[in-house]
């Protein structure tokens, strides 16, 4: 279904474990060629490499701190001079950061939050612009470049967690502007947005929390990073998504539907 992406240059960032890493893996097994980015080189990040490897022995870690433009920067020249080009960028540097009432919030957390989860994006996408247009360019098949959004985007996000609420809900929006932009150079931007998934994200929540969050999800539980990675791998080929840009593929078991 997705023979197209065999061969794809494909960018990770954040994907030293969960929906990151998943998504990286579910690249590789379809024979793309693919860089993934961390913050640093932790065991977290050499039992990535190790994974993807699996796949595409030729795949490549890239350390860095993305809420620096100048990482952003180097990440991608790093990613180029190693796989010649990009073809699908897929921004999944983020995280919450900490949780802070809106009375808490000063200017070095508003920052930190900001910086990890907007400018990241925003920054590598601005670098790798030129290289996903000229991918399209040469191959005559859109380049992708897909956001990591958030149900929280919609919904506020949980107690003390409105700063990254709100810069999901910017990414979700954000890539209008990109769409209008740059279409007619080839290139298509979407967002897919998880609901709760059980990944380190919610590491901090007991059984009690757990199950009454499972119980405003129609399907009854979390979901899984592996139940996300087909949606990547649909917004990244051509042959099945060509068409479609600027788009939000919720992937959440029902909990909110738009």
């Amino acid at each position: 279904m997705f023979d197209d992406l065999k061969g794809k240059r494909v960018l990770v960032t954040g994907a030293s474990q969960g929906i990151g890493l998943a998504a990286a893996v579910a690249f590789a097994r379809q024979g793309a060629r693919v860089g993934i980015g961390s913050r640093s080189v932790d065991a977290n990040a050499r039992e990535a490499l190790a994974r993807v490897r699996q796949w595409d022995p030729e795949s490549e870690h890239f350390p860095g701190d993305l809420s620096e433009t100048a990482e952003c920067e180097r990440l991608v020249e790093k990613f180029v001079a190693r796989f010649g080009g990009i073809d699908v960028l897929v921004n999944n540097a983020g995280g919450l950061v900490g949780r802070k009432p809106l009375a808490e919030v000063d200017d070095p957390f508003f920052d930190q939050v900001i910086d990890l989860n907007a400018r990241s994006a925003v920054m590598v996408t601005r670098c790798a612009l030129p290289r996903l247009i000229a991918s399209a360019r040469s191959s005559g098949a859109t380049s992708s470049v897909i956001l990591v959004g958030s149900i929280a985007g919609y919904t506020g996000g949980g107690p003390g967690a409105g700063l990254y609420a709100a810069s999901k809900a910017w990414l979700h929006t954000v890539q209008k502007n990109w769409v209008m932009a740059h279409t007619r150079d080839g290139v298509r931007f979407n967002v897919v947005a998880p609901g709760t998934v059980d990944t380190a994200f919610h590491a901090d929540k007991n059984e009690a929390a757990r199950a009454s969050i499972g119980a405003t999800i129609p399907m009854g539980r979390f979901g899984t990073a592996e139940e996300m990675a087909p949606s990547f791998l649909f917004l990244a080929s051509h042959a099945c998504s060509g068409y479609i840009t600027g788009q939000i593929i919720n992937v959440n078991g029902g909990q909110y539907m738009p």
